[in-house]
């Protein structure tokens, strides 16, 4: 199928071939009939692409402070390449789609095949979008004016907080898609609205929609004309829609309020705010977040948990209902705000001029194959054929199939397995599109939106899985069961259930024929890691690890934090550390202990601030203080080992330092280096050569019972 993405490096918007996306368990499978282009906000998208790096690094200054810390934690190097590769993940446009549904989800309820409805997917044929962010379209609304619906409830989330009543007088700052449906939608509630913009032409739309008083804010100034309308009273409520670095907005609309006024930001603008403005009129500032209630909260949004009507009364969904209903009444008509329509395939030469002249203001792309499509026609489009091959002869044997085709998959692994020779065969992503980027990118023979195309190409001998967490045990167990090696990158498991069917899979498939399961467990296989066993090797006296991992905080909102999704951040990240005592110790865990932040689970994240104490069979022990309460600043893994008077130091993977050890003082690397080509070429070469796996199944399953033990322990249910 087609979809529109971005290159986020250059700017250009090009349509591409990506495979189709499968319906997923709470999503809605869509046809796309029409979608929107918002000129604005997509505008600024396409700016910000062609904009050079230095332009880039000014428009995102928080993102700049987070370039240079990496750099003087993590090197020059490897922070050039995280930012190359975060730049270069197509990026899809749009969030105003209207279509047709295909096929609904497991747990899905309130839709069904043939539903006409609106959701928040992008410019694509065939797009796959959470229940939660979709709506039924009733039928005294056209496909065109549905298609506005997404953006109408933008608008609308705005106004609801502006708390507008009959008859108050509110003014709209910024005249485009959503500041003209904002006063439709104020003049629907009984308000007179005031229209601001810097462009005159608008005035003839703004009053169609509602403005009975038009500011060029470019010519007069706006708070004068504020207080004329009002007989010097000021406006009851200022929303504003506009998008602007300046703080102007904000400032003229503290300027032309009332005392007790309410301001609403529901576009962009610097928030330089004076604060005498706000004291002596006692004005309320509130910034409106997208479509309403539920927006970023991934328990609404994609797992589609619903908030109560009785304490929730407008969602997100719920917001998209009132729109067209609103429309259907005829008090909210867009028409006057489409600009122009255009197929599809014309679509990227719109994104080359969209302020040009004679586009209007809202530009609507039509799907002619829309209305034919079928769900049993899309099993064509569901593997796309790359017309690249790989530019590394394949390793005998090794033929791989990547299941996850994210940042460190594209930035980590795949060239790491390309490196040490496989072949790649296919890729599978979730929604298809960074699949077909990778395919293209590194020479994969094929790309899919199907886990199970891949598991089942007979050509596929291989299978590497860097998918979220929770999906990894039952694909290893799957891609065991087919009989194909695997590569899954840690954690194993997230629960001791899945750990059993990994366990089982395993055991069952290698009775029919030799197998390799290996999990990413790379330090292990870094050269620093390698040089410290090596020196350790000739020690016989007991040994003492402490590992200081300065994990930094994540949002207890990540997945990463769910314990359904990412399983926890000592599973899904510490059993890393684990893994690294464990090989550097050469002797089984006989005890764990753990201790965490915190007094109780109530207190919110406790595993991610923990002590964790490990003991071997030889008599060795080790801590490892695993802690996101640190600054960033600091290097965030630091290994020191004690042994007979001597102590090893190892920094980030970069710097090892000897204290007392004959021959050896220490080694720095130019980069920093934590096993990933090592770890992958150890595996493609086991692979090849039949022999023993690099980590033996044995320590494996050990290593993830432990991180099971210490998870209940630091997380207070032990």
């Amino acid at each position: 199928m087609k979809q529109l993405l971005q290159d986020l490096r250059t700017g250009k918007v090009e349509l591409a071939e990506v495979p189709c996306p499968l319906v997923q368990a709470g999503y809605l499978l869509i046809a796309t009939e029409r979608s929107l282009i918002s000129t604005g906000t997509e505008r600024m998208l396409v700016e910000f692409g062609k904009a050079g790096w230095i332009d880039k690094a000014r428009q995102q200054p928080d993102k700049v402070r987070q370039v240079l810390q990496k750099i003087r934690t993590d090197g020059v190097l490897p922070t050039v390449e995280a930012v190359k590769a975060k730049l270069d993940r197509p990026l899809p446009l749009g969030y105003c789609n209207c279509g047709k549904v295909l096929d609904v989800g497991e747990g899905v309820t309130g839709f069904a095949p043939g539903d006409r409805v609106v959701s928040s997917g992008p410019h694509a044929e065939v797009v796959c979008v959470p229940v939660n962010l979709c709506a039924k379209v009733p039928d005294g609304a056209s496909d065109e004016e549905a298609a506005f619906t997404v953006l109408s409830a933008i608008a609308l989330q705005g106004i609801r907080l502006a708390s507008p009543t009959l008859g108050e007088t509110f003014a709209v700052v910024g005249l485009g898609l959503i500041g003209l449906i904002t006063a439709q939608l104020l003049r629907a509630n009984g308000c007179r609205v005031i229209g601001i913009d810097i462009d005159s032409s608008r005035e003839e739309v703004a009053r169609l929609c509602g403005a009975s008083v038009f500011a060029n804010s470019s010519l007069e100034d706006p708070v004068a004309a504020a207080m004329v309308a009002t007989n010097g009273r000021g406006v009851d409520g200022v929303l504003i829609t506009a998008a602007t670095k300046s703080n102007e907005p904000v400032s003229q609309a503290a300027k032309m309020c009332r005392k007790r006024g309410r301001i609403v930001l529901v576009g962009v603008s610097g928030l330089d705010l004076s604060r005498a403005d706000f004291y002596e009129k006692e004005l309320s500032f509130q910034v409106s977040c997208s479509y309403g209630p539920g927006r970023y909260d991934p328990e609404y949004e994609q797992k589609g948990k619903d908030y109560p009507l009785g304490f929730v009364r407008w969602t997100e969904q719920r917001n998209f209902e009132a729109v067209l209903d609103l429309m259907v009444s005829g008090r909210l008509d867009v028409r006057p705000l489409i600009g122009k329509s255009v197929p599809l395939d014309k679509a990227p030469a719109v994104y080359e001029d969209l302020s040009g002249e004679g586009l209007g203001l809202g530009i609507l792309i039509e799907y002619p194959g829309a209305r034919s499509l079928e769900l049993t026609s899309l099993d064509s489009r569901r593997v796309l054929l790359s017309r690249l091959s790989s530019p590394v002869s394949p390793a005998e044997n090794v033929s791989v199939g990547f299941v996850g085709a994210g940042n460190f998959a594209s930035s980590v692994l795949i060239p790491a397995f390309r490196e040490a020779g496989a072949r790649l065969v296919a890729i599978a992503s979730e929604k298809g599109v960074t699949a077909a980027h990778a395919a293209r990118k590194f020479g994969f023979e094929s790309a899919t939106a199907d886990f199970e195309a891949v598991v089942s190409d007979p050509k596929v001998n291989t299978v590497v899985i860097a998918t979220r967490h929770d999906a990894h045990a039952g694909m290893a167990a799957a891609a065991l069961r087919a009989g194909k090696h695997v590569f899954v990158e840690k954690p194993l498991a997230l629960n001791e259930a899945q750990w059993g069917e990994v366990i089982q899979a395993y055991e069952e498939a290698s009775a029919k024929a030799p197998l390799h399961l290996m999990v990413g467990f790379n330090r292990r296989f870094a050269p620093h890691t390698i040089r410290i066993k090596s020196l350790l090797a000739g020690a016989i006296e007991p040994k003492v690890f402490v590992m200081t991992v300065n994990a930094g905080a994540i949002p207890s909102s990540h997945w990463t934090q769910d314990p359904e999704v990412g399983g926890g951040r000592i599973i899904g990240e510490g059993c890393h550390f684990v893994d690294l005592l464990r090989f550097l110790a050469g002797s089984p865990i006989t005890d764990v202990q753990a201790r965490s932040v915190g007094g109780s689970p109530s207190d919110g994240v406790r595993d991610d601030k923990a002590t964790i104490t490990l003991s071997f069979a030889d008599g060795s022990i080790g801590a490892i203080h695993y802690l996101a309460n640190g600054h960033k600043s600091f290097p965030k893994e630091r290994l020191e080992v004690f042994c007979g008077g001597r102590i090893l130091v190892l920094d980030n993977f970069r710097r090892l330092t000897g204290y007392g050890w004959k021959g050896f003082r220490g080694e720095k690397l130019w980069r920093q280096d934590k096993g990933h080509a090592a770890e992958a070429a150890a595996f493609v070469s086991a692979v090849v050569k039949g022999g023993p796996p690099p980590i033996p199944f044995e320590e494996l399953i050990e290593v993830t019972r432990t991180t099971f033990e210490i998870a209940r322990r630091a997380g207070g249910r032990a």
